[in-house]
């Protein structure tokens, strides 16, 4: 190893990263990508980005991007190549097919030109997954794979539409993607026999937990509630990020219905949002919120008195919710409403910062909101647990190291497909 691989390790390295969403999306799994990106063109490296237009977590196409077949941007010093794809307003197996399928061709089609030295693709989307792969391949050069969500789980656990058909399909996207990688980055452990079972030998699988990715609350507690309109006295709820059928929301919405005396706020959007309203209709104590921006996001977070991270009970192993990291920062208590045996519960356990309750049962969830809100104290002693766990495991710093030290792995001592 020379003396610049053995401390500047990224210097002049050319690096792809494929990622369907990207800034400026500011939740799900966008602003890793791009931190990501961002972190290593600091580090010296020549980083371009293949990713989608903006649409997420609304499922609705940015406007600035409208008219955008095709695109290039700097951003934070990476080369950023946007291609248009289709966006379904609502999710069926179909028309998440047919995304994939226009996201799979605009990239294949006209990839970023030049060779890099490395392919890294965030999972999903599976075309993401499929596109890295084929383009390292076709550069015979190192695929780093990072799995956030298991599509082919999502899909049977889910409750999408016709989602039972599309599970074998996505799950041999998903093999395509990992066959030939030169490690496999999972964010839980929980991950691990999913992806072995997808033919992967353990020895090639790296844990690569998400950081958190915003700063914790600035602004004063109660000054926030007042802005917001939510009475001192009365016990909030909040859920913020993707309003899809996998968080099986209806649970909240049915909780408020039960309790008139706590009110339950929605954040965020998504393609189940018009349903949700539907169902919340006559209920004056639901309200629903825009996603909110960078710079008060935390803040509404530490207004409310408990967080709720809901999943369908079918969700075991197909995701972690990005979400619980910023839930953390907030210091506020947390309420999973989740299968017990799985990654988020898990998650949520180690943390200290919240309490278990049942999937799908709103007097289960109602009877714990109300035992938060009966013992403030108590209530923030749990909460002021996420920070600290940030502060122990989940910092940015730590978590781009760890990112540093799987393409370190790769490229540098030569664990991949392409030796220097």
């Amino acid at each position: 190893m020379s003396d610049v691989e053995r401390h500047r390790p990224l210097q002049n390295r050319r690096l792809l990263v494929v990622s369907t969403n990207y800034a400026p999306e500011v939740t799900g799994i966008g602003p890793y990508a791009t931190q990501l990106a961002e972190h290593w063109a600091a580090s010296g490296a020549r980083v371009r980005a293949l990713t989608g237009m903006p649409h997420y977590p609304s499922w609705r196409l940015d406007e600035a991007y409208r008219n955008v077949w095709r695109t290039v941007e700097i951003r934070g010093g990476v080369g950023v190549h946007r291609r248009r794809h289709y966006v379904p307003p609502r999710q069926t197996a179909l028309k998440r097919a047919a995304f994939e399928a226009s996201v799979l061709a605009t990239g294949l089609i006209a990839p970023p030109p030049g060779r890099p030295d490395a392919v890294i693709s965030q999972m999903p989307s599976l075309a993401g997954g499929v596109i890295a792969a084929r383009l390292a391949r076709r550069h015979r050069v190192p695929h780093i794979p990072v799995v956030q969500d298991l599509m082919g789980a999502a899909a049977a656990q889910s409750g999408i539409r016709g989602g039972g058909r599309a599970a074998a399909v996505a799950a041999a996207a998903e093999r395509y993607a990992l066959s030939g990688a030169a490690l496999v980055g999972v964010i839980h452990e929980t991950f691990v026999p999913g992806v072995t079972a997808l033919g992967v030998d353990p020895g090639r699988i790296r844990l690569v937990p998400n950081w958190t990715h915003v700063q914790g609350p600035t602004a004063d507690r109660a000054a926030t509630r007042a802005r917001l309109g939510w009475d001192p006295g009365t016990p909030v709820l909040l859920h913020s990020g993707n309003m899809g059928l996998k968080q099986g929301l209806e649970v909240l919405v049915d909780t408020a219905r039960l309790a008139p005396d706590v009110r339950v706020v929605l954040m965020g959007d998504g393609n189940q949002r018009d349903a949700l309203r539907a169902r919340a209709e006559g209920l004056p104590n639901v309200d629903f919120l825009e996603p909110a921006g960078a710079g008060e996001f935390t803040d509404i977070l530490a207004a409310a008195d408990v967080l709720a991270v809901t999943q369908r009970a079918s969700v075991l192993d197909m995701s972690v919710p990005s979400k619980l990291t910023s839930y953390f920062v907030s210091g506020r208590p947390v309420i999973a409403s989740v299968a017990d045996d799985g990654g988020t519960a898990d998650e949520v356990r180690r943390s200290g910062a919240g309490v278990l309750v049942a999937p799908e049962d709103p007097a289960a969830l109602l009877e714990t909101v109300r035992k938060l809100a009966a013992d403030p104290a108590a209530a923030d002693a749990l909460g002021a647990e996420g920070p600290r766990y940030v502060a122990r495991h989940l910092s940015r710093e730590a978590g781009l190291a760890r990112f540093d030290a799987l393409l370190a792995e790769v490229l540098v001592d030569g664990r991949g497909s392409s030796r220097r």
